[in-house]
């Protein structure tokens, strides 16, 4: 039995599809029905147009800040894929971010522990990835030296630690760090919304740029990992290093439309991060443009992904491509 966390998610669904194609036993949590629909819609517009495959998926309803109540979640699981994350850039959603991201980690680990499982995937970030002070790429073993991380990079790393201690308690675990990672199926959130944002239109684009993947190979990056028992190690998992201008020029190609010609001045950054600071102050939810997003937007950073291509054998598909087939996708999903 194969378990995955997040996959009401754009990782943990295409993997589920993934799985299932291949005819593997798994079983998925969820926290509410609505992220079933989403996955539903997914696997329809795949090819399991009557659903055959995701109704072969155990669906448990779960939390996995809810140790006691997953316990029995993991009796007869080998495999456990730990796609679930919590994704803010926010400083005010840190406690929750701390909560679900290393927290929730710890609880999976500590569960794969005591079921002495036979596999064990988490799915990172670059995010948790340390920064060049040259103009090198980054590795996996680049060193963690951000001075002043990001609320999610932070929490991120932090699971990470969480992970290699279980490494170090005798888990068979692997760890993925994926890119800024594209696909099809949820547009109205993470990276789908610079789909969203492409398709309307605008003459704009962010200064800075960074490391680009398909899901499908972040999910066959996970997959190989495992069946080649890949055991602590981590690997970086980017397609391409891309500008965001090249990268919204590709989407503007897919949705027909004229490619960005104005890069946004850093100035008019500015001023958006602290209006969206003032208005957080005054209403609730999650602020869109922190100062730490405005930092990332506009440097560059680039990632080697060798270790992936020579380990694993990943063949990484190109960017273009890969933005190409969403945006035909998401032209047919508001058609």
């Amino acid at each position: 039995m194969i378990l995955v966390t997040g996959g009401t998610g754009l990782v943990g669904a295409h993997l589920l599809f993934s799985l299932c194609e291949d005819h593997q036993l798994c079983r998925a949590i969820y926290r509410n029905v609505k992220g079933l629909e989403a996955v539903k819609k997914l696997f329809i517009s795949s090819g399991d147009l009557n659903l055959a495959r995701y109704k072969t998926i155990e669906w448990v309803l779960g939390d996995i800040l809810d140790l006691e109540g997953l316990t029995p979640v993991f009796k007869g699981v080998k495999t456990v894929y730990h796609c679930a994350a919590h994704i803010s850039f926010d400083p005010s959603a840190y406690k929750t971010l701390k909560s679900v991201n290393v927290t929730g980690t710890a609880n999976m680990v500590n569960l794969a522990l005591d079921f002495k499982v036979s596999a064990f995937c988490y799915v990172s970030s670059i995010a948790a990835l340390g920064k060049s002070d040259t103009q090198n790429h980054i590795t996996e073993e680049t060193d963690w030296n951000i001075s002043d991380p990001n609320v999610y990079a932070l929490t991120k790393y932090e699971a990470e630690l969480e992970v290699w201690r279980g490494i170090w308690e005798g888990l068979p675990a692997t760890i993925i760090n994926p890119g800024v990672i594209l696909g099809p199926g949820f547009w109205k959130k993470g990276s789908g919304k610079l789909f969203s944002f492409a398709q309307k239109g605008s003459p704009f684009y962010f200064p800075g740029g960074s490391g680009f993947v398909g899901v499908k190979d972040v999910v066959n990056c996970m997959t190989l990992s495992v069946k080649e028992e890949k055991w602590k190690e981590r690997f970086i998992c980017v397609s391409e290093n891309l500008t965001y201008k090249a990268l919204f020029g590709d989407m503007a190609e897919g949705f027909g439309l004229k490619k960005p010609t104005h890069k946004l001045p850093f100035w008019i950054l500015e001023i958006l991060w602290r209006l969206d600071y003032i208005k957080g102050l005054f209403l609730k939810g999650d602020r869109k443009i922190t100062k730490h997003t405005l930092k990332g937007l506009s440097r560059r950073d680039f990632y080697d992904a060798s270790k992936s291509s020579i380990t694993l054998k990943m063949e990484y598909t190109p960017i273009k491509k890969v933005v190409i087939g969403c945006c035909d996708l998401f032209k047919d999903s508001i058609q």
